[in-house]
């Protein structure tokens, strides 16, 4: 298994990724093999400075990288040497089983759906995001910000596509799947959401629970919650918001420990024809390892080939 590391794209440079690479190899078995996309020289000073061995990583030079201030769509086009742009070319390639990055996330969005491509039959590609629960573990959020406007079918095989993840990476059994809606009665929302409801209890492949409201994110009620990119993104920032506003003022709650976004390290691209993890751009050296552990275990859960066989 071969996966590949945007060192380029971090906040913080490249010693960060490189630190949070060193620290995956540590805990990844011989048979992943993590390669390091990035200027050589650069890689090989902070390598060295973790007294880290060359060797046991493969380095892929890159040139005039992509910055968070650059446009997505015209940066992959004139930057063909970038560290994203040469990832994605791997990935493509069959030369990586998956391409990680903290760096540009409209970069790699667009870099997904332009140059590995949607799965045959899947709509609309999707963010996915962990969400914590009260009682011990966690559920799946989706779309988180790929998708502001989603029509009901778009919707509707979110609730698949999301089932597939909890249950073949997360390994959430018979995943609850449900709908976020502004009550839980079949007829409240906007057209949209409400048609939405109508094809979700209809649909095969996952099992529809209803509509949920904001109150029930934190609860066992379901396992999987549906929702457009516009509103999930909002959901998400105020959760780690209200995470960060806590810490700053001192308040020391287990539960509220488990919003971290460091202990999951990104996010996965779902629907597409590779594995793509997005993290974020302040990731720091235990999130890119966490980054890392988690695309191993996407990889190893053939979940892209389960979603092409579930829609062919």
């Amino acid at each position: 298994m071969r996966i590949g590391l945007d060192i380029m794209g971090s906040d913080h440079g490249p010693a960060v990724p490189v630190r949070g690479a060193v620290l995956a190899a540590k805990e990844l078995p011989d048979s992943v093999r993590l390669v390091l996309i990035g200027d050589p020289g650069i890689i090989g000073e902070a390598l060295a400075a973790e007294g880290a061995d060359p060797a046991d990583f493969d380095i892929v030079p890159s040139r005039n990288d992509i910055t968070m201030d650059d446009n997505p769509t015209k940066a992959l086009q004139a930057k063909p040497e970038s560290s994203i742009s040469v990832g994605f070319g791997m990935l493509k390639a069959g030369q990586l089983d998956a391409f990680a990055s903290p760096g540009n996330t409209g970069a790699m969005l667009v870099g997904s759906i332009f140059s590995v491509k949607p799965i045959p039959g899947v709509l609309r590609p999707c963010i996915t995001s962990v969400v914590p629960k009260e009682n011990g573990s966690f559920g799946v959020l989706l779309d988180v910000g790929a998708n502001a406007d989603c029509k009901p079918d778009v919707l509707q095989q979110f609730g698949l596509l999301g089932a597939m993840l909890a249950r073949h990476v997360f390994h959430i059994e018979d995943p609850a799947v449900a709908l976020l809606n502004i009550g839980h009665e079949e007829k409240k929302g906007n057209l949209h959401t409400q048609a939405a409801y109508q094809l979700m209890k209809e649909a095969e492949g996952y099992r529809f629970i209803g509509n949920v409201e904001g109150r029930d994110l934190f609860n066992d009620k379901a396992d999987v919650i549906v929702c457009d990119g516009f509103t999930g993104n909002i959901v998400l920032k105020a959760v780690e918001a209200f995470h960060d506003l806590l810490k700053r003022r001192g308040v020391h709650e287990p539960f509220f420990d488990r919003f971290d976004y460091e202990n999951y390290g990104g996010t996965l691209v779902l629907g597409v024809n590779g594995n793509v993890v997005i993290g974020h751009g302040i990731s720091n050296d235990v999130t890119i390892k966490n980054m890392l552990l988690f695309s191993r275990e996407v990889v190893e859960s053939r979940l892209n080939e389960r979603i092409r066989e579930a829609l062919s």
